[in-house]
């Protein structure tokens, strides 16, 4: 692939020497002779972007389409429980994907007991394939896997599954599955490597316990299933588990959906705990033992109280860990050339305009300190960056209002402060916050609940006065 690359290259050299645009009064006005002055001759890529998210594509594409010499690199390596992908990333492979097709999984067994109710005559007795579901969901991630390779061959984009790793300023290092190193250069550079789930650190957890990178390719149901962590992934997966019909427990060390409105967290597992979720409040695992192989077998699980010394078991027949994610930047090299990592958490501080403590590397994505881990807004930031970077734009991503949703059984969706964090910014004195509960039009017939949905808007006294509809 990077021979084809280098063949285009040279024959777009050939066309600036045959027709050159320097002496073209509309060269200047046209982009033409600020590309030619942007290009370094010396590289193999203007642009080399290290991770196939949906971030780093959004960019690597974008700066092809800009007339760019573009490379991505990108390298899954398996899971501990030996699960990999293709193109796309945690969003399209094991994220938004492959979730919100199960989370419909579930919601279409709610829609099959609501149906009655609208007449629809069905047996009492409906059961649920997950070998089906999970077949009919992997087959669509493929497509998805296929079309990102036809959208990279069709915009010249070199493709190169391989892991990257920088060896010096603006030179990496690329070693492929069977451990061959090819080496490359470029002007730029964007990292784009995401994160993978964490682990707890305790016997039996990368032996015995799956994460989101293998749930949603599980060749076999997972039956009665503990999900450790009150983290979105945490409780998305054990809402649509329970939708499924299986036995759920969901066992968290301190707060639930961390860093969001802790009342609309709390209605979320509220939901939850009707529909059967069990909620196992202050305990965090310290053992997992293996009774029983199969598929599923049988777990015994040990927890200890963050606030004592009481412990408990359980015995499950999966356990899914769902407690956080670390970024992809501890093997790539960013130490070699002086970028700069939060020792902590492993993301990369960044200013504006994306671009790291070195000047020629940036980063978008989940590996960036500070931004929301949303797949639009990474889309939305890589193709904002290589607009700047090739494109003479000046426009910057905006990360302060962007809306989100957690697809939990009652979807809760919000877009800016949680009330918390608002106090912390505003005051509470300078705060109104109104509060209002509805009932959905389909919910009506079918006879759900209520008082379940419920809308809360936080507003500051100090904007404009506006016509709050909850008046």
């Amino acid at each position: 692939m990077p021979i084809k690359h280098r063949v285009q290259r040279k024959s777009l050299k050939t066309s600036h020497t045959v027709s050159s645009p320097l002496g073209n009064p509309q060269a200047h006005q046209s982009g033409v002779l600020q590309k030619l002055l942007q290009e370094d001759p010396a590289c193999d890529y203007d642009l080399i972007v290290i991770g196939c998210g949906s971030g780093g594509l959004s960019c690597a594409q974008e700066a092809a389409a800009l007339g760019r010499r573009v490379m991505v690199l990108d390298l899954v390596v398996p899971s501990p429980q030996g699960t990999s992908w293709g193109l796309g990333g945690t969003c399209v492979n094991v994220g938004c994907i492959p979730k919100k097709l199960m989370h419909q999984a579930a919601l279409l067994g709610q829609a099959l007991t609501d149906s009655r109710k609208f007449g629809w005559e069905c047996s009492q007795q409906v059961k649920h394939n997950w070998e089906t579901m999970t077949e009919a969901i992997q087959k669509h991630v493929g497509s998805l896997n296929r079309s990102y390779q036809r959208a990279l061959r069709e915009k010249a984009v070199a493709y190169v599954n391989s892991y990257g790793e920088f060896v010096e300023h603006h030179k990496i290092k690329a070693t492929n599955g069977k451990g061959q190193e090819t080496y490359y250069t470029a002007a730029k550079f964007v990292i784009a490597t995401g994160e993978r789930p964490r682990y707890l650190g305790i016997q039996g957890d990368k032996e015995y316990c799956i994460t989101s990178d293998d749930l949603f390719s599980l060749p076999y149901c997972p039956g009665a299933t503990l999900v450790v962590g009150g983290s979105s992934v945490a409780l998305e997966c054990a809402g649509f588990l329970a939708g499924l019909g299986l036995e759920v427990t969901v066992m968290v060390s301190s707060q639930l959906l961390q860093g969001f409105d802790q009342e609309m967290a709390e209605k979320v597992a509220s939901s939850m705990q009707q529909l059967g979720v069990r909620f196992l409040r202050k305990f965090v695992p310290v053992e997992v033992q293996q009774l029983e192989k199969g598929s599923p077998g049988k777990l015994k699980v040990v927890a200890k109280s963050t606030e004592g010394t009481e412990m408990i078991e359980g015995l499950y027949n999966t356990v899914l860990l769902a407690i956080g994610r670390d970024s992809c930047t501890k093997k790539i090299g960013l130490e070699k050339i002086g970028v700069k990592v939060n020792e902590k958490t492993g993301k990369i501080p960044v200013n504006d305009v994306e671009q790291s403590s070195v000047p020629y590397v940036y980063a978008v994505g989940d590996v960036v300190e500070g931004q929301p881990e949303l797949m639009p807004v990474a889309v939305q930031a890589g193709r904002l960056l290589a607009r700047r970077l090739f494109g003479g734009r000046l426009e910057k991503c905006d990360y302060i209002n962007a809306p989100t949703v957690v697809f939990t059984p009652l979807e809760y969706g919000c877009c800016g402060y949680a009330e918390e964090k608002a106090v912390e910014v505003y005051r509470k004195e300078n705060l109104e916050v109104y509060h209002t509960l509805f009932w959905p039009l389909e919910w009506t017939v079918a006879c759900r609940d209520s008082n379940t949905c419920y809308a809360k808007i936080i507003y500051s006294k100090f904007d404009n006065q506006v016509n709050c509809p909850f008046r």
